[in-house]
């Protein structure tokens, strides 16, 4: 089995299947794995068609463009270094995304707190050890529509400690990662 050149994930599913889009590995950017996002899209399987999306600290954009390929409307990737967001651009022009992929340079958490866009499903994997994970979880339920899901991922053996009103609906480790699948619930945060 051949291994993918450093700086490169493949899609694997749906419309882009098998295709190569690359990323600044060098910017230490680290792609949630093949087997874990294989999993996150079996769960996310009944309600990603169709669904707008947000892919916020997009790095690789790994996850916004599974979603595009597995039939997603829209996904809006939120980056702020300069070399990943470039790369977000060069594969969606790769991949003929057009309008479907939305490329935003700038600050996850202030583009959170300023946007007016709704979403159905929310890909939060801010870079572990940012401290981002806690405050963009605070700032997320104003842009959650009704059915949302959010993906959640951390080092394994340091769950987050979720804000009230959140919970797990499934949670699963695979190697040094751990993961999950959350919904957020107005009525038990006292919101």
């Amino acid at each position: 089995m051949s291994r993918r050149a450093l700086g490169t994930l493949r899609i694997i599913g749906g419309e882009w299947r098998s295709r190569l889009i690359e990323f600044d590995a060098d910017a230490g950017v680290r792609p949630t794995p093949d087997r874990v996002r294989q999993t996150l899209f079996d769960w996310l399987s009944p309600l990603i068609a169709g669904a707008t999306c947000l892919d916020l600290f997009a790095g690789s954009g790994a996850l916004g463009f599974e979603a595009l390929s597995r039939g997603a409307a829209r996904t809006s990737f939120i980056e702020q270094g300069t070399q990943q967001a470039a790369g977000l651009r060069a594969a969606a022009l790769k991949l003929a995304a057009g309008d479907r992929a939305e490329i935003v340079p700038g600050d996850g958490l202030s583009w959170l707190r300023n946007t007016a866009s709704r979403y159905d499903v929310v890909f939060l994997d801010p870079p572990y050890g940012a401290g981002l994970l806690a405050p963009a979880l605070a700032a997320l339920p104003r842009v959650l529509k009704g059915m949302h899901r959010v993906y959640l991922e951390w080092p394994q053996g340091q769950p987050p400690e979720l804000p009230p009103g959140y919970s797990l609906l499934k949670e699963k480790n695979a190697g040094q990662v751990s993961y999950g699948l959350a919904v957020f619930n107005a009525a038990a945060a006292g919101t």
